[in-house]
């Protein structure tokens, strides 16, 4: 379950921190050499609260010199946020240890 850290109020998860905006979601730190980019695609409504359908993960370097589209190193797409973020804190962990 994401947690907030005391230090600057962001939210985190397994260490990390979670950033949002609009249907974009950025999981890890611009200081580290990768972050996670998911995208929610689609998303429907259940008991009224919006539930994403379908979401794409890039595990993408930070490097500011390397170009855009050069920049994901591996990219796919889930059926649920709790999938998505499965994925995501497997990639950004094997990619942060192997330095």
């Amino acid at each position: 379950m994401p947690t907030t850290s005391k230090k600057n109020d962001l939210l985190e998860y397994k260490g990390h921190p979670l950033m949002r905006k609009d249907n974009i979601i950025y999981y890890g730190s611009m200081s580290d050499s990768h972050i996670i980019m998911m995208q929610i695609l689609d998303s429907a409504d259940t008991k009224d609260l919006p539930v994403a359908k379908r979401v794409s993960v890039q595990l993408q370097q930070t490097d500011p010199n390397v170009r855009m589209k050069e920049r994901i190193v591996k990219k796919t797409e889930k059926n649920s946020m709790g999938a998505a973020m499965d994925i995501a804190s497997i990639w950004l962990g094997r990619a942060l240890h192997t330095k």
